[in-house]
């Protein structure tokens, strides 16, 4: 079950490396370009929460999501927010086991209620996993929509290159 050290890994500096769908919920909808990003993640509470920011110049806006962990129910709550929107979404909720981490809401997408699914995989203190997928039927079916590939700044401060298809 999660402890309040889960997110240990993401404290610090990385680069981040992005694929999204044309469309979230068509999942025929075609891969974007690649685009790069920047973020930075400091701890709270002893580690028992975090806030990251991201900086996406390729679409114009910066991220922060807060993930807070409740010791009575063993799971974590992340919130995210887009410079876009200003406002913070509804929270998905979860828990590790091993160094994956799934996490899930309820949400609106496109006028449509959605499930949101965030899954955190392949963590280490060099490199961490990240995805995003809707569901418009409670869960059956998923639409992964946003991919995430984040490795930590080389010491001459050029990213190592991360390539490969997302695994849908």
């Amino acid at each position: 079950m999660s402890t309040p050290h889960d997110f240990d890994f993401f404290h610090g500096d990385w680069h981040g490396v992005h694929r999204r769908r044309a469309d979230f919920l068509d999942p025929d909808s075609p891969w974007g370009a690649e685009f790069t990003s920047t973020s930075r993640c400091w701890p709270l509470f002893d580690g028992a929460a975090n806030v990251d920011e991201v900086d996406m110049p390729h679409l114009g806006s910066k991220g922060l999501t807060l993930r807070l962990f409740d010791p009575s129910t063993r799971q974590w709550s992340l919130h995210w927010s887009s410079s876009t929107s200003g406002r913070l979404f509804p929270p998905v909720v979860g828990h590790f086991v091993g160094d994956r981490g799934e996490f899930y809401g309820d949400d609106s997408y496109d006028a449509k209620d959605v499930r949101v699914r965030f899954v955190w995989s392949g963590v280490s203190d060099a490199s961490a996993h990240w995805e995003q997928a809707f569901s418009v039927d409670g869960g059956t079916t998923w639409v992964t929509n946003w991919i995430m590939d984040f490795t930590r700044p080389a010491a001459a401060g050029a990213a190592r290159p991360v390539s490969g298809t997302p695994g849908v």
